[in-house]
């Protein structure tokens, strides 16, 4: 059972994780050919990002309640269940999409003010703002087909999908960015024309797949009415922790700031680092949301159990592994992104902490993953505002400024939250099992 078991969680997670993977690395071009227009244009199109960031938010919280709905209902054997919710999902994904792209082309500008634009950027901001947050209905719709997909146990499409669409996104990006042959150079604009069309042909795509999938459904069918209680009541909570997380993330990159330029720069440069490392967590968080819901669904709470243990046995393992990477590397991570000796000096020490901090992250995000796959989307909220306001926080305040740690204090304190997190959340998986256990019908 248990190697039937392992095997179905890697089956997920290798194309989750190449995904993820494969995202990271197309934000890394896309940043490299917005440079060569300029560090204004670098800095508007990050501005705008900043916003966009909080819509994408939204539209993963939706895909959170949708994604553990539909495995469950498929766990349980109710198909007409997941379609149900499927089509629920789709609905809420553009009507909340059309009101983004509404308030961004209503308040674009004062959005981007309130984010500190200054003058010589904010015409680049807003061409970029105006198209990509104008568009985010594409985003959102997006979002949501890979959720159900994922959920269905289907993680190969959304790949395939993610491949097709970055290439063309990075082709596009380059042609309009620079222009070729009768096609003028757009500049920023291009870019953001390229991403809003990528994402148009991803959406085809996906629901394509979804056609062939046991969640399929008509897309004249979202507007059927139903209730919509038991999607909102896991959304809204995952929502709220992606804002909380926001939210303190600002505060938390201000307090870095305010130890030094140079020190949130490399805090900046070690955290794009770790971004491909904890890639495989991600993937393995995906499989247990997707595999501990369809346990769930079938009321089999002892392979909801085995399913969350041995993911996050993967996670630990492979986690740890790349800890000693990112340990023995940083020196040689670091002067790929700048020579600065001082920076380069604060990005090592950041990395060799954060090898530490591995084994916490895995844990973390895994259990986070299998909690939400089992219909909890609260315990993460409350882990999320505690760990980042009272733990993070705090702890760059003390650690990072008052004992004047600097950047070592900073990663030490991601370290303590990632820890603390891990605890409660995996007391809180076991008090879920235990309860729902004992609930069961034998």
């Amino acid at each position: 059972m248990e190697e039937s078991t392992g095997k179905r969680i890697l089956n997920l997670v290798i194309p989750a994780t190449i995904e993820n993977l494969l995202q990271t690395l197309v934000g890394f071009v896309d940043t490299l050919l917005i440079a060569k227009i300029g560090l204004m244009a670098v800095t508007a199109v990050g501005v705008a990002n900043t916003i966009l960031n909080v819509y994408l938010a939204i539209f993963i919280a939706l895909g959170v309640g949708t994604s553990s709905l539909i495995a469950q209902k498929l766990g349980a054997k109710d198909r007409a269940g997941a379609v149900r919710i499927a089509e629920q999902s789709t609905f809420s994904a553009v009507i909340i999409g059309l009101l983004f792209g509404l308030l961004t082309l209503t308040f674009g500008k004062p959005l981007l003010g309130l984010m500190g634009a200054a003058d010589q950027v904010m015409a680049y901001s807003t061409a970029f703002f105006y198209i990509v947050g104008g568009s985010s209905v594409f985003l959102a719709v997006m979002t949501i087909f890979g959720g159900i997909l994922r959920a269905s146990g289907n993680t190969k499409s959304p790949m395939q999908v993610s491949v097709i669409v970055n290439v063309l996104n990075v082709g596009l990006d380059y042609i309009l960015i620079f222009g070729i042959g009768p096609i003028p150079a757009l500049g920023v604009v291009g870019t953001a024309i390229g991403t809003t069309v990528a994402r148009m042909l991803g959406c085809l795509l996906l629901y394509k797949q979804i056609k062939k999938s046991p969640v399929s459904f008509e897309l004249k069918s979202i507007f059927v009415k139903s209730d919509y209680a038991p999607l909102m009541r896991l959304s809204i909570p995952a929502a709220l922790e992606r804002l909380v997380m926001r939210m303190g993330q600002v505060v938390y990159f201000g307090l870095i700031v305010a130890i030094g330029a140079k020190t949130f720069a490399a805090h900046s440069i070690a955290g794009n680092i770790e971004s491909f490392v904890y890639m495989p967590a991600y993937g393995l968080a995906t499989a247990a949301a997707t595999l501990v819901g369809n346990s769930t669904g079938a009321a089999d709470f002892k392979e909801a159990k085995r399913v969350a243990f041995l993911s996050a046995t993967f996670g630990v393992l492979i986690m740890s592994f790349l800890g000693i990477i990112l340990f023995v590397g940083s020196p040689y991570f670091a002067e790929l992104f700048t020579s600065d000796a001082e920076a380069i000096d604060q990005i090592v020490t950041a990395l060799r902490i954060d090898a530490f901090n591995q084994p916490g992250l895995a844990i973390s995000l895994i259990t986070t993953g299998s909690l939400q796959g089992m219909g909890d989307t609260k315990s993460p909220l409350y882990s999320t505002a505690f760990g980042m306001w009272c733990l993070r926080i705090i702890g760059v305040i003390l650690l990072g400024r008052v004992l004047g740690w600097g950047i070592a204090g900073v990663w030490i304190s991601i370290g303590i939250d990632l820890y603390v997190r891990s605890l409660f959340l995996a007391y809180r998986f076991r008090k879920n099992i235990s309860d729902r256990s004992v609930a069961a019908p034998e």
